[in-house]
């Protein structure tokens, strides 16, 4: 009989009445029970969480539970219930935390689908827990450290192949007090075959305990953070050579368990200890400090290294204080400062920003400028309110601004970039008036009454390719770029408009996925325009003999006047048109088509812009049903007949040969 799909571990530590939510979660999973091995191992529980296991464990026969002495921590028990895994998958579930019914069902398919080796499924928080999100924006089936966020989440409430983790005899490391988790983690990112997320659904719930005992919320000593970021440091800088990808998960490092350390520092009630642990802290932080990661790490992260670096206690507490007063906090529990939302006072000048963190420009400390310039950090607001295409032009209208920098001084401008080459165009904007907006933004401390922009760009002298809409976003000297299109109003739909220009050059424009940023496509890179061309039914007309009514859609936004037209090809290059006139609403169309002249007639729909040799058609469809025509003219009979075996509606067109029809009729 096979093993199971997936073994759940639950390490519990006096974990009531979180527990019970916890393993009943796993229970109802849509996965099924007969593919679950749950695995709860109490640490020594002295609150009932151990008679509470044992309860459940007797309603489900894949239950098991472990007893053992306390630990200490959630290592020894994982390690445990590992030893005692037999499912393809490991899922570490804590005690405190509850999962999605669907969970662990969609990330077994992802991975098994993808051949990962990790599956990490979308987190909240619960009770004001704060959850890891930048990794959890969209679906990844296949991904890895290096192209993803998955690296800023390094808690072990993932799915992991058991396979990897027998190939690497991975277990948690019982010497970490704080974060023995990271280096299993971080380890098994790094060696998987792929990694998948799945960002769709809400498969575990992070809970915040009101008793405020996660293990997350507990303070632990400078040490023990020095440790771990020594421990963490240490296996990235083994495992990755120097370089970008090395300063990429550095950064993961720097920017949190640097920061706790420094927090607990602060902390240390005597001042030589203090003194002590920092030039330690210096030591650890000196050695993989390059270029590359100071250039990735926020300002005020560059300058608490800074000080760190320099070992200037007294400034690094300073500068701890003014975080703590606006909401520093550990990663998972927090309970942002009052003065959270404000920011620090900022220098504007020569087109850099410079946020005032404490000992800017101090001349007795010569701290770099670098070490306050958040120009980088600086995000643009944007929003687009109108986008119509049509074949002389395109028309964008909204709002941009740079967070945090008044709308003076305004300049910005419409920029094109055409793929695959260095060709751009930029087009000054309309600055529209914006009164009010974003007065609801840092206390209104910040005016963006000039943000609105109105610009037409010229589809002409447009060479073909895939072309990119960005907005430079100038105020006071500072320039910003971003990707115009993912905010927008809900008239501007994410459907593709096709049209055909004067010059016989089809333009599209299009939200590219998952994005949804704006692109313009000249000359049919990606959109088509031969299927928004459609023929939908053909019959006699009831009111004019010896006349077809071809009708059909056309669902492109535009073309020159009299170029669409049903064309019948007949002998010798004869050619008979009736131009197409769809209604404006949905594009459906009906055109009389003459057939009254002899000859073998095909028919199409087509689109042919004069002077410019731009055409696209499509045949009309053959009409199997479509029955033969017969008519008078001029005392005479005529007919006209679908011919069979041909690609296209193909009609023949004779008068009826009287002799011929007669000896006919005679034979029968």
């Amino acid at each position: 009989m096979p093993g199971p799909d997936v073994t759940v571990i639950i390490a519990a530590y006096n974990a009531m009445p979180y527990a019970t939510r916890s393993v009943t979660s796993v229970l109802g999973q849509t996965l099924g029970a007969d593919r679950i091995e749950l695995i709860a191992v109490d640490d020594g529980s002295t609150d009932g969480t151990a008679e509470e296991l044992d309860r459940l464990a007797d309603e489900a026969p894949l239950m098991r539970v472990i007893h053992q002495p306390n630990s200490g921590g959630p290592a020894g028990p994982r390690n445990l219930g590992l030893d005692r895994a037999t499912g393809r998958y490991i899922f570490f579930l804590d005690a405190d935390d509850h999962l999605g019914p669907e969970a662990l069902e969609r990330m077994v398919a992802s991975a098994d689908e993808n051949g990962s080796d990790v599956a990490l499924g979308r987190i909240v928080g619960e009770g004001g827990r704060r959850a890891p999100q930048s990794m959890f924006r969209r679906n990844q089936p296949r991904t890895d450290v290096f192209a993803s966020r998955v690296y800023w989440t390094l808690n072990p409430m993932k799915l992991f192949r058991r396979e990897l983790i027998d190939r690497l005899r991975l277990r948690f490391d019982t010497g970490l007090s704080i974060g023995e988790d990271q280096p299993f983690v971080a380890t098994a990112y790094l060696e998987a075959a792929a990694i998948s997320v799945v960002a769709d659904y809400d498969c575990l719930y992070w809970v915040a305990r009101e008793d405020g005992n996660n293990i997350t919320a507990q303070e632990h000593g400078t040490r023990m953070r020095m440790d771990l970021f020594r421990t963490m440091t240490g296996l990235v800088a083994d495992r990755v050579p120097d370089g970008p990808d090395r300063d990429a998960l550095m950064h993961r490092h720097y920017a949190v368990e640097l920061r706790d350390a420094v927090l607990q520092l602060c902390r240390e009630p005597q001042r030589d200890v203090q003194d002590k642990l920092l030039r330690e802290l210096a030591d650890l932080v000196t050695p993989y400090w390059t270029e590359g990661l100071a250039a990735r790490l926020p300002a005020v992260i560059r300058l608490r290294c800074h000080l760190v670096r320099h070992a200037l206690l007294d400034e690094l507490l300073t500068l701890v204080h003014w975080e703590l007063d606006r909401g520093a906090a550990s990663y998972g529990i927090t309970t942002l400062a009052p003065k959270a939302a404000e920011g620090p006072d900022l220098l504007v000048e020569d087109g850099r920003v410079h946020a005032l963190y404490p000992y800017f420009r101090d001349s007795t400390l010569g701290i770099p400028d670098d070490c306050y310039d958040i120009t980088a950090e600086l995000r643009v607001r944007h929003r687009v309110e109108s986008a119509e295409i049509n074949a002389t032009g395109l028309r964008l209208a909204g709002h941009a601004y740079i967070h945090r920098i008044a709308t003076t001084d305004v300049s910005t401008e419409l920029v094109l970039r055409r793929r695959g080459s260095d060709e751009e165009r930029r087009l000054p904007v309309h600055h529209i008036p914006t009164p009010g907006l974003g007065a609801d933004e840092d206390g209104g401390r910040h005016d963006y009454g000039t943000a609105g922009f109105d610009v037409t760009v010229d589809l002409a002298p447009l060479a073909a390719g895939l072309w990119d809409i960005s907005l430079a976003v100038g105020a006071q000297g500072v320039t910003k770029e971003a990707r115009l299109g993912s905010s927008r109003a809900e008239s501007v739909t994410d459907a593709t408009t096709v049209l055909v220009t004067a010059q016989g050059v089809a333009v599209a424009l299009y939200t590219t996925k998952p994005y949804g940023n704006l692109t313009l496509d000249v000359g049919e890179t990606r959109p088509r325009v031969r299927p928004r061309l459609r023929v939908t039914s053909v019959a006699w007309s009831p009111d004019a003999p010896a006349t077809l009514a071809v009708s059909g859609r056309c669902t492109l936004a535009g073309w020159p006047k009299d170029a669409l037209t049903v064309r019948a090809e007949g002998p010798d290059g004869a050619e008979r048109t009736v131009v197409v006139e769809p209604s404006a609403s949905d594009g459906r169309f009906t055109a009389l088509v003459p057939c009254a002249t002899a000859g073998e007639w095909r028919l199409g729909l087509r689109l042919a812009v004069a002077g410019t040799g731009a055409e696209w058609s499509v045949p009309v469809p053959p009409q199997p049903s479509l029955a033969p025509a017969r008519w008078q003219r001029l005392g005479m009979p005529w007919y006209a007949k679908p011919l069979p075996g041909r690609d296209a509606l193909t009609l023949r067109v004779e008068r009826v040969q009287l002799l011929k029809a007669v000896r006919g009729r005679l034979k029968r």
